[in-house]
């Protein structure tokens, strides 16, 4: 049926092509033939060839207009919108253009110059309102804001710490903590993934290395997973910066422009974000607040795990892996014991907590593996 369509479409405008056009070709050659008799010979010639061609061209002409349609398909309902709208201004302001053209008797201007302009405008029309989609956002925000205002609604001054978009970088879906995070709904607003950092995503999945190609494809992973269950909103931005070359610096361009926030749990991009005046949340520095408080004193029931490294330490972990130091230690392993809590200090790399067994009183031949021994030969002394 599709194909018949398109038959029929470029019939109509071979038709059309050789009502137009191919009478000037008859008086460039030349030729005197009953004007009657023209009219007819004309659209049947320019059917005829324009039928042919379709013969040629009806299946790659069937594949862009399932590409077209594919790709609408995709796209979120206001970059349809707005790209259609600026499509109907731009031909609305070609026809204004070509009101004078069309009236002049120039063959060439006042005919294809104005089909040319209409295609022009339309497609320059549609760009404009598909590639500056967060410009109109933010126009519709402030109309909408101004109206609110007007009706003597209260102005809302959390605006200016608010951050509609959360851009997510490549770190972050690899982790997958972000996922557990948007679950607790203590994430709000929408979550922007760059098609950039989606194309590092899918490379580092194709990498030779078995170890970088489960971590890309646990990122995509948990980027569909996000996408699949639609707990918070989700968007790609389709939009690239050609002339910045790494991702990073990327991710700091883009939050500049859409006011957004980077969440990421790389420490040194942490840093460079920071200095770049654009906010930003690390999962790490949240993971580090939300550990439980100890304070000296305070007693914990601990397993120590291996040997520390002076004065007879034992290292153990708690839940959240912090790492607790025992003095003493190395004589309780793989013991569950009771230890109070000397002091604690927190570092770049996590906090670590200083403690002392409750019951440091070992026996007698733990103290001194020779004690026993020790003990018969003072006996036999006496």
């Amino acid at each position: 049926m599709l194909k018949r369509i398109i038959r029929l479409i470029y019939l109509v405008v071979g038709a059309m092509v050789g009502f137009y056009y191919l009478p000037l070709l008859w008086d460039i050659a030349g030729w005197q033939i009953n004007p009657s008799l023209l009219v007819f010979m004309d659209i049947a010639i320019g059917a005829i060839i324009f039928w042919l061609l379709s013969l040629l061209f009806v299946n790659p002409t069937i594949k862009v207009i399932h590409r077209v349609e594919h790709d609408l398909t995709s796209k979120s309902p206001l970059y349809v919108f707005f790209g259609a709208l600026l499509t109907i201004f731009g031909l609305v302001l070609a026809v204004l253009i070509s009101i004078p053209l069309w009236r002049t008797r120039i063959p060439v201007v006042n005919n294809l110059l104005p089909i040319l302009l209409m295609v022009a405008f339309s497609y320059y029309g549609f760009k404009i309102g598909t590639s500056r989609l967060d410009d109109w956002k933010k126009l519709a925000d402030a109309r909408r804001n101004k109206e609110n205002n007007g009706k003597g609604e209260v102005i809302k001054q959390q605006d200016t710490n608010y951050h509609h978009y959360k851009i997510l970088d490549t770190n972050i879906l690899i982790d997958g903590r972000i996922y557990d995070l948007v679950k607790t709904g203590f994430l709000e607003g929408t979550l922007l993934v760059p098609n950039f950092v989606l194309y590092e995503l899918q490379y580092i999945a194709d990498s030779g290395e078995s170890i970088k190609r489960v971590r890309g494809r646990r990122g995509l992973d948990i980027l569909n997973k996000l996408r699949k269950e639609k707990i918070v909103p989700i968007e790609m931005y389709d939009g690239d910066f050609e002339d910045i070359p790494e991702v990073d610096s990327k991710l700091i361009a883009l939050a500049k422009k859409v006011d957004g926030v980077i969440v990421t749990d790389d420490y040194n991009l942490n840093k460079v974000i920071q200095f770049q005046n654009v906010d930003v949340l690390n999962i790490n520095n949240l993971a580090k607040s939300l550990r439980p408080r100890v304070i000296p004193g305070e007693t914990l029931k601990v397993v120590v795990v291996k040997k520390g490294t002076e004065r007879q330490q034992g290292v153990a972990y708690l839940d959240d892996g912090t790492m607790v130091v025992v003095e003493d230690g190395r004589y309780f392993m793989n013991k569950p014991i009771d230890v109070e809590v000397t002091s604690a200090l927190q570092t770049d790399a996590g906090r670590m907590i200083f403690a002392r067994p409750l019951h440091s009183k070992k026996g007698i031949n733990e103290q001194n593996p020779d004690g026993g021994k020790a003990k018969d030969k003072k006996d036999s002394k006496k």
